[in-house]
Protein backbone atom coordinates (compact mmCIF):
# COMPACT_ATOMS: atom_id res chain seq x y z
CA UNK A 1 0.00 0.00 0.00
CA UNK A 2 1.24 3.57 -0.16
CA UNK A 3 1.17 6.05 2.17
CA UNK A 4 -1.58 8.79 1.39
CA UNK A 5 -1.02 12.03 2.41
CA UNK A 6 -3.00 11.65 5.61
CA UNK A 7 -1.52 8.57 7.19
CA UNK A 8 0.56 8.37 10.09
CA UNK A 9 2.69 5.65 12.15
CA UNK A 10 1.28 3.89 15.00
CA UNK A 11 2.21 1.53 17.35
CA UNK A 12 0.58 -2.00 17.84
CA UNK A 13 1.52 -4.29 20.67
CA UNK A 14 1.31 -8.02 19.45
CA UNK A 15 0.64 -11.19 21.21
CA UNK A 16 3.87 -13.11 22.46
CA UNK A 17 6.16 -13.65 19.81
CA UNK A 18 3.47 -12.98 17.03
CA UNK A 19 5.21 -10.38 15.62
CA UNK A 20 5.68 -11.86 12.05
CA UNK A 21 2.02 -13.22 12.26
CA UNK A 22 0.56 -9.99 12.97
CA UNK A 23 2.34 -8.01 10.16
CA UNK A 24 1.09 -11.33 7.43
CA UNK A 25 -2.24 -10.53 9.10
CA UNK A 26 -2.39 -6.56 8.67
CA UNK A 27 -0.80 -6.40 5.29
CA UNK A 28 -3.24 -8.61 3.88
CA UNK A 29 -5.74 -5.83 5.15
CA UNK A 30 -3.86 -3.39 2.94
CA UNK A 31 -1.93 -1.39 6.09
CA UNK A 32 2.04 -0.68 5.73
CA UNK A 33 3.58 -2.30 8.37
CA UNK A 34 7.27 -2.14 9.76
CA UNK A 35 8.94 -4.46 12.06
CA UNK A 36 12.60 -3.31 12.93
CA UNK A 37 15.09 -6.75 13.35
CA UNK A 38 18.42 -7.47 14.88
CA UNK A 39 20.76 -10.38 14.44
CA UNK A 40 20.53 -12.33 17.58
CA UNK A 41 22.91 -15.49 18.75
CA UNK A 42 21.14 -17.82 20.02
CA UNK A 43 22.92 -21.15 21.33
CA UNK A 44 20.97 -24.33 21.82
CA UNK A 45 22.51 -28.09 22.11
CA UNK A 46 25.97 -26.91 20.89
CA UNK A 47 25.00 -25.56 18.06
CA UNK A 48 25.28 -21.30 17.32
CA UNK A 49 22.20 -19.66 15.25
CA UNK A 50 21.82 -16.47 14.09
CA UNK A 51 17.96 -15.44 14.00
CA UNK A 52 16.14 -11.91 12.98
CA UNK A 53 14.69 -11.12 16.17
CA UNK A 54 12.44 -7.82 16.54
CA UNK A 55 14.29 -5.50 17.58
CA UNK A 56 11.04 -4.04 20.04
CA UNK A 57 9.85 -7.72 21.20
CA UNK A 58 5.51 -7.64 21.05
CA UNK A 59 5.50 -4.69 19.19
CA UNK A 60 5.07 -3.24 15.43
CA UNK A 61 4.75 0.06 13.46
CA UNK A 62 1.65 0.22 11.43
CA UNK A 63 0.67 2.90 8.88
CA UNK A 64 -2.55 4.24 8.79
CA UNK A 65 -5.04 7.29 7.73
CA UNK A 66 -7.26 7.00 10.36
CA UNK A 67 -10.08 8.64 8.21
CA UNK A 68 -9.56 6.49 5.25
CA UNK A 69 -8.79 3.60 6.72
CA UNK A 70 -11.18 0.82 8.87
CA UNK A 71 -8.76 0.98 12.01
CA UNK A 72 -10.46 0.22 14.88
CA UNK A 73 -10.43 -3.58 12.72
CA UNK A 74 -6.36 -3.53 14.15
CA UNK A 75 -7.66 -4.44 17.06
CA UNK A 76 -8.83 -7.81 15.87
CA UNK A 77 -6.59 -8.56 14.14
CA UNK A 78 -4.93 -12.36 14.54
CA UNK A 79 -1.45 -11.68 16.56
CA UNK A 80 -2.46 -8.32 17.42
CA UNK A 81 -3.40 -7.17 21.37
CA UNK A 82 -4.64 -3.73 20.84
CA UNK A 83 -3.50 -0.12 19.32
CA UNK A 84 -1.15 1.51 21.94
CA UNK A 85 -2.80 4.81 22.80
CA UNK A 86 -4.75 6.77 25.16
CA UNK A 87 -8.82 6.64 25.62
CA UNK A 88 -9.40 4.46 22.43
CA UNK A 89 -7.38 6.81 20.44
CA UNK A 90 -4.13 5.30 19.16
CA UNK A 91 -0.79 7.25 19.56
CA UNK A 92 1.11 8.30 16.97
CA UNK A 93 4.60 8.14 15.84
CA UNK A 94 6.70 11.06 14.23
CA UNK A 95 7.74 9.78 10.98
CA UNK A 96 11.34 10.82 11.13
CA UNK A 97 11.59 7.59 14.30
CA UNK A 98 10.60 5.31 11.63
CA UNK A 99 12.81 6.77 9.21
CA UNK A 100 15.50 6.51 11.60
CA UNK A 101 15.44 3.24 12.66
CA UNK A 102 14.58 2.45 8.63
CA UNK A 103 18.30 4.12 7.68
CA UNK A 104 19.84 2.48 10.21
CA UNK A 105 18.62 -1.12 8.81
CA UNK A 106 21.32 -3.11 6.61
CA UNK A 107 20.76 -4.35 3.55
CA UNK A 108 19.73 -7.97 5.10
CA UNK A 109 16.94 -6.39 6.96
CA UNK A 110 18.96 -6.66 10.21
CA UNK A 111 18.89 -3.57 12.21
CA UNK A 112 22.73 -2.32 12.87
CA UNK A 113 21.25 -0.61 16.75
CA UNK A 114 24.24 -0.53 19.46
CA UNK A 115 23.97 -3.62 21.86
CA UNK A 116 21.94 -2.68 25.03
CA UNK A 117 25.71 -3.86 26.59
CA UNK A 118 27.39 -1.23 24.74
CA UNK A 119 25.62 1.55 27.37
CA UNK A 120 27.60 0.35 30.11
CA UNK A 121 32.00 0.16 30.76
CA UNK A 122 33.80 -1.22 33.40
CA UNK A 123 33.20 0.17 36.41
CA UNK A 124 29.83 1.43 36.29
CA UNK A 125 26.80 0.41 38.69
CA UNK A 126 23.86 -1.50 37.50
CA UNK A 127 20.88 -2.97 39.15
CA UNK A 128 19.84 -6.64 37.78
CA UNK A 129 15.89 -6.04 37.01
CA UNK A 130 14.76 -9.71 36.68
CA UNK A 131 15.59 -13.08 37.68
CA UNK A 132 17.28 -15.31 40.51
CA UNK A 133 19.26 -11.29 41.63
CA UNK A 134 16.12 -9.26 40.74
CA UNK A 135 17.04 -5.91 42.05
CA UNK A 136 20.30 -7.05 43.39
CA UNK A 137 22.91 -4.53 42.21
CA UNK A 138 26.17 -4.95 41.30
CA UNK A 139 29.20 -3.35 39.24
CA UNK A 140 29.60 -3.99 35.26
CA UNK A 141 32.47 -6.07 34.44
CA UNK A 142 32.77 -6.77 30.71
CA UNK A 143 30.63 -8.20 27.91
CA UNK A 144 30.67 -11.60 26.96
CA UNK A 145 28.86 -11.04 23.60
CA UNK A 146 26.60 -8.65 21.80
CA UNK A 147 24.03 -9.89 24.55
CA UNK A 148 25.27 -11.11 27.46
CA UNK A 149 27.29 -9.14 30.22
CA UNK A 150 29.79 -10.07 33.64
CA UNK A 151 28.49 -8.63 36.55
CA UNK A 152 30.43 -8.86 40.16
CA UNK A 153 28.05 -9.17 43.07
CA UNK A 154 28.53 -8.54 46.26
CA UNK A 155 26.86 -11.62 47.99
CA UNK A 156 26.90 -13.08 51.69
CA UNK A 157 30.11 -10.79 52.17
CA UNK A 158 31.75 -11.75 49.37
CA UNK A 159 32.31 -11.09 45.65
CA UNK A 160 30.21 -13.26 43.10
CA UNK A 161 30.73 -12.79 39.29
CA UNK A 162 27.10 -13.54 37.56
CA UNK A 163 26.71 -13.56 33.59
CA UNK A 164 23.38 -12.10 32.69
CA UNK A 165 21.42 -11.03 29.60
CA UNK A 166 22.27 -7.28 28.76
CA UNK A 167 18.89 -6.55 28.80
CA UNK A 168 17.89 -7.88 32.65
CA UNK A 169 20.08 -4.74 33.75
CA UNK A 170 19.90 -0.73 34.01
CA UNK A 171 22.00 1.68 35.46
CA UNK A 172 22.14 1.49 39.29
Amino acid sequence: MTASAHSAWYVAQTQAQAETKACANLARQGFEVYLPRYPRTVRHARRVNIVRAPLFPSYIFVRIDLAAQRWRAINSTIGIKRLVGHEGTPAQIATDVIETLKQHEKADGFSSVISPASRFKTGDAVRILKGAFDSCCGIFQARTDSERVEILLDLLGRKVKVVAGAHMIEPA
